[in-house]
């Protein structure tokens, strides 16, 4: 690894991390529990063979993007993946075997040692595959192709006792992993100067398959696997929200179990097996990582507490980073508990109005300070009103407006059958033909009418309404009822 790579791809490098280790244990963080049974959900390429026989997973992802190039645009690539490690746990069957004897250890499922619980678990080797930094006008036509290949390989740690005699070992076992990294560029349809860029990465494992199982095949894969890449002379074009004179050029961009998006400015893309929104970045709050997919910190931290002490030491024992998390949560500080538990970044001045052209601090996080200028208005100061409040618009009352549907006027008290036809939401298939009675008729954002409603003999109607929640349809997807004994 040089440092001109790993310079280029460092202010990316929290958001990949997380990227790289998203789901690979989750809470309770045991290696008993149900949730961690079946692992590696995100970027996994297996062995083309058992892709091909499968059919679950992938075994070649595709990344394409667009480029707006300099005079001499130059390239970097990284992959990064996540490579299986099948920790066992051996425990001594009795005295030290004599020449010629079988192993005295035993393989069991887990042990404990004075107090310190191991466990058989997948562990995981962090890998990293560089691509030399190549010039864009090179690769046009012909591409450059690199083969990469994660060794076999085992590892022994002895488990000692207090005394310091052995009690048993761990052994960590890794198989042989071959795989390939395409790039190659050409010209995009619509797509003026700019230049599409296309990294495929593909797991080239001679596979024989003797177990078809998923679980057997994932020492075989490519783990976590997602892509980053670095242009010099040049800018990376946004593909979530493009300049108008790309867009077609952007529809041309056809990746595959991936998703590009721009970090830490325009010339670093990560390409990720999760879908990400452009310039992501981990929140300043966030102590530190909780490697469980869709985690919420506070929500997590403050179910590891609940954990018991037996529980606790068997997360411990499972994986170094779950122990990690562990000890964080039990030593975590008061002040940290209250970063957890929310956060309001706002780039409007607060408090009172400042002179003309002067500069008013204002807290972003807990990291840093944002200077916004504030220009004096002779206006006198407006109490603020919720944009959602119907105050906003006087013309706009949603207990008394009124929508036509079929030629009926359906206003607050009319009487409908529900027919969702819009939504995929799977509740929706329980309320088609039910009948509801309307609460009001509102406008969201743009402008367009929304009929809130609530289920008639539903007896959670009432705490709901008390609540003001209410149940909300486009105008097509409710038919009047204009008779309460028909409706029934």
């Amino acid at each position: 690894m040089t440092t001109e790579v790993f310079d280029r791809f460092a202010p990316a490098r929290a958001v990949a991390d997380a990227v790289l280790y998203e789901g690979y244990v989750l809470y309770p963080y045991r290696a008993s529990s149900r949730k961690n049974q079946v692992r590696w959900q995100f970027g996994v390429l297996t062995p083309k063979r058992f892709s091909e026989l499968d059919g679950s997973e992938r075994w070649a992802m595709r990344t394409e993007c667009l480029v707006a190039p300099g005079s001499s645009p130059r390239l970097t690539v990284r992959v990064r993946c996540l490579q299986v490690q099948h920790r066992t746990v051996e425990v001594l069957a009795g005295a030290a075997a004599a020449d010629g004897e079988s192993d005295p250890n035993r393989e069991v499922e887990s042990a404990e040692v004075d107090g310190d619980i191991y466990v058989a678990w997948d562990e995981a080797v962090d890998q990293v595959v560089d691509v030399a930094t190549l010039r864009l006008s090179e690769l046009d036509g012909q591409g450059h192709e690199k083969l990469f290949r994660f060794a076999s390989g085992s590892d022994t740690e002895v488990i000692r006792r207090a005394d310091g005699e052995p009690a048993g070992r761990l052994v960590r076992r890794r198989e042989q992993i071959d795989g390939r990294v395409r790039v190659q560029t050409s010209r995009p349809d619509g797509g003026g100067p700019t230049v599409k860029v296309t990294v495929m990465v593909e797991n080239a494992t001679d596979w024989a398959g003797t177990n078809p199982s998923r679980k057997a095949v994932m020492a075989h894969s490519l783990l976590a696997v997602h892509t980053m890449l670095a242009i010099d002379d040049g800018a990376f074009v946004s593909l979530l929200d493009p300049p108008e004179a790309a867009r077609q050029a952007v529809t041309g961009c056809q990746s595959d179990g991936t998703f590009p998006v721009l970090i830490g400015g325009d010339q670093v893309m990560l390409s990720s097996p999760i879908i990400l929104y452009d310039q992501p970045e981990v929140a300043p709050e966030s102590p530190g990582d909780l490697y469980d997919s869709t985690e919420i910190d506070e929500i997590l931290a403050l179910r590891v507490m609940t954990l018991t002490d037996e529980e606790k030491a068997e997360a411990r024992g499972t994986d170094a980073r779950a122990a990690a998390i562990i000890d964080r949560c039990d030593d975590m500080p008061p002040e940290l508990w209250d970063r957890l538990h929310g956060a309001i970044r706002s780039v409007h001045p607060v408090g009172s109005v400042h002179p003309v052209g002067s500069v008013h601090p204002v807290a972003a996080s807990d990291a840093e300070v944002v200077e916004v200028d504030v220009v004096l208005s002779d206006e006198p100061p407006i109490d603020p009103v919720p944009w959602w409040d119907p105050a906003v618009d006087a013309s706009v009352d949603p207990w008394t407006d009124s929508v036509t549907i079929a030629g009926v006027e359906v206003s607050k008290g009319s009487l409908v059958r529900l027919r969702p036809n819009r939504r995929s939401d799977a509740q929706d298939l329980f309320l088609i033909g039910l009948t509801a009675t309307v609460a009001g008729v509102f406008q969201d954002v743009d402008g367009t009418a929304q009929v809130a409603v609530t289920i008639d003999d539903d007896p959670a109607s009432v705490e709901l309404v008390w609540q003001g929640r209410y149940l909300f349809f486009f105008p097509d997807e409710v038919e009047p009822l204009g008779d309460p004994e028909e409706a029934r």
